[in-house]
């Protein structure tokens, strides 16, 4: 089984995991190619391109000139799983994994990324900002991101879980990054509803936060049958039989 979690916009590389060493991105090389290209964009077009404020476009700038294909971890770098720092970060708490458990998330989690792809969780990564719906392209041949990762994603997801089952608990910006057509898992998607104003929404902040919290359950409990997962119930979401369809599974509260 794996799991399939966003990146977040946010970054905290002051935090860490419960572990002495670093894994390398799987695919460095593209990150590399995909970096070398976009430290050439000026500020005014990463504003443009990202919807980003002067200010923040001149940050990502500088972190495009200062990025490096790093191998081990530096006072720049962190893990993936402790860098990124948004909602779906706050449910996952890798900071709080025992070794045992982060091994086990190791083994089972992994961040697609507009910039390196896919991520395990102890995978050294420098600060970056670079979303995969962003309308840029690393060559005239592939004029956005999903274009240039192709199939990639899901060759390499086919190569660690073959026909067992991934979890999709990404977002559909990213989830849009693996190749259905080439994947040859069966996928489970997750999605958390409340009861507002006499029907079940989603509520953006609230699934993020329990898509994270769904793979720390997942981890914590090292589950390996899927069935398994219905019985998620943190923060009082519960499995709901009748809203769900096939492998979408719907978690109501």
């Amino acid at each position: 089984m794996k799991v399939l979690l966003s990146p977040a916009k946010a970054l905290d590389m002051s935090k860490t995991l419960n572990t002495s060493s670093a894994t390398i991105p799987v695919f460095l090389s593209e990150a590399e190619a995909i970096m070398k290209k976009l430290s050439k964009v000026s500020v005014k077009k990463i504003a443009s391109m990202m919807h980003l404020s002067k200010d923040l476009a001149e940050l990502n700038h500088d972190r495009y000139q200062s990025w490096k294909p790093v191998t081990a971890l530096d006072q720049d770098s962190a893990l993936a799983a402790a860098a990124f720092n948004g909602e779906v970060y706050r449910g996952l708490d890798a900071p709080n994994f025992t070794e045992a458990e982060l091994a086990i998330a190791q083994d089972k989690v992994r961040i697609l990324s507009g910039l390196y792809g896919l991520l395990k969780p102890t995978d050294v990564m420098y600060p970056y900002r670079l979303e995969m719906g962003t309308k840029w392209g690393v060559t005239p041949a592939k004029p956005n991101l999903y274009k240039f990762w192709g199939t990639k994603i899901a060759d390499q997801l086919n190569e660690e879980v073959g026909k067992g089952v991934i979890v999709n608990l990404a977002s559909t910006e990213y989830f849009k990054a693996v190749d259905l057509k080439k994947l040859k898992a069966r996928v489970i998607t997750p999605t958390f509803k409340d009861f507002k104003n006499g029907q079940y929404k989603v509520i953006m902040v609230f699934a993020k936060q329990s898509r994270g919290a769904m793979a720390r359950y997942i981890v914590e409990n090292n589950l390996t049958d899927p069935e398994e997962i219905k019985s998620f119930n943190k923060d009082g979401y519960r499995f709901d039989e009748n809203l769900s369809n096939g492998d979408e599974w719907v978690f109501t509260r």
